[in-house]
């Protein structure tokens, strides 16, 4: 057996046990402490549909929309399903930890594994920056410091800047997208003549009904914590529906030979998706939704063009999946618009007369907004710098990066 696979023999089976073992000792734990009451365990069933909708844009949905690369289709399958099931039992545990530590508020049982999923979508989103360069020890490792983080993040959302409930648990794309780009910034480039970050038509295809999976149960993902749960489909449909025909549009527009281009439309479908879920509970007139998703759409395309062109050599970016311009710039379009919106909208109760209390709503969106990218930014050089040190790294197989470990 060559060494790279006894290397990985040696290193990932031990670690998915230990993890195994560590995970059951807590819930063990959890459970002789009663941190949730046991009626509350499988209430309410009726939330079970809208949970199921969102596994499978998680699990399916994700997993085909990361088969871009022509040698990593098996892996971004393989591994996003290993990387899911592993941080929702992370996030529970986490999520019971502040709430022993009254930092976060108890929920029912279904409601706190809903939001256990959601916030797996940050580690999906960074696995897409570093796919092709990270090893599975890697993956976990990076899963399980993103999600700890994330929560914190989340938690300093909420109890301190007093962010309404459903909003900290939405930074998720924005968390996820600057914490993948942070860490593969760490990451050696590809050697030279090591043409791997290469697509085929097949994994084209796969990769764009990863995107149709995502985009039928992206309403669900946004609408699963909200109150206002019809508002929230309907405004969540049309801005993706306006930001999928924006995203034909442009695309053959921009595109030399006046084709369609699948490029485009894999990213700029889900553009809107991401840009409304801010506001999609809170926004009552669709045509305010409609025009969230146009911009979304044409952002993530024009982005898609300067950024890999322009920013990316030179700030070094790697993005293998272009994550930046599917979930990063949407990410901060939606969150500015939440800004635009909230302002408006309390300008309106207040009648435009107190002008100090005004200037704290929008305070504390930007303060959230800037928490959560810097909370991301940070840790995500933290981490990607910590796994590529010689001598101290927690990983020493990093020379074989490029090797597919999976399959």
């Amino acid at each position: 057996m060559p060494s790279r696979y006894l290397n990985f023999r040696c290193s990932v089976p031990w670690l998915i046990l230990l993890l195994i073992l560590l995970l059951e000792i807590l819930f063990l734990i959890r459970f002789l402490f009663s941190l949730q009451d046991v009626s509350d365990i499988y209430s309410p069933f009726f939330f079970y549909p809208e949970f199921q909708d969102v596994s499978h844009m998680v699990i399916f949905g994700f997993g085909f929309f990361l088969m871009v690369l022509r040698r990593y289709g098996f892996s971004s399958t393989g591994f996003n399903f290993l990387l899911i099931v592993l941080g929702v039992q992370c996030s529970v545990l986490v999520e019971d930890l502040l709430v022993f530590l009254n930092a976060e508020q108890n929920g029912s049982g279904l409601i706190s594994l809903a939001k256990a999923v959601m916030s797996t979508t940050a580690v999906v989103i960074s696995a897409g920056a570093v796919l092709g360069k990270a090893n599975p020890l890697q993956l976990i490792v990076m899963t399980l410091v993103e999600l700890i983080v994330f929560h914190v993040s989340r938690c300093i959302n909420r109890r301190y800047l007093m962010v309404r409930d459903s909003l900290p648990l939405m930074h998720v794309h924005l968390f996820g997208a600057y914490f993948g780009l942070a860490v593969a910034s760490r990451f050696p480039e590809a050697p030279p003549g090591l043409d791997k970050n290469r697509s085929t038509p097949q994994s084209d295809l796969f990769s764009v009904l990863g995107t149709v999976f995502v985009w039928v149960f992206w309403p669900s993902f946004n609408s699963i914590l909200a109150e206002s749960k019809n508002e929230a489909v309907l405004n969540t449909y049309f801005a993706l529906a306006v930001s999928a025909v924006t995203a034909f549009m442009l695309s053959a527009l921009t595109s030399k030979d006046g084709k369609f281009r699948m490029t485009h439309i894999h990213s700029a479908v889900l553009a809107g998706g991401v840009t409304i879920s801010y506001t999609a509970q809170s926004i009552q007139q669709p045509w305010i939704a409609m025009i969230l998703g146009l911009l979304g759409s044409v952002i993530t395309i024009l982005g898609s063009h300067c950024l890999q062109r322009c920013f990316n050599p030179a700030l070094k970016l790697q993005d293998t999946s272009g994550i930046h311009f599917t979930f990063g710039l949407p990410a901060v379009l939606g969150a500015v618009a939440a800004v635009v919106l909230s302002f408006v909208e309390n300008g309106i109760d207040m009648q435009w007369n107190n002008l100090s209390s005004l200037g704290f709503f929008v305070f504390v969106d930007l303060a959230a907004f800037c928490q959560t990218i810097s909370a991301a930014l940070i840790t995500g050089l933290i981490t990607g710098q910590y796994g590529n040190i010689p001598g101290i790294s927690l990983f020493p197989w990093s020379k074989f990066l490029w090797v597919n470990y999976l399959w």
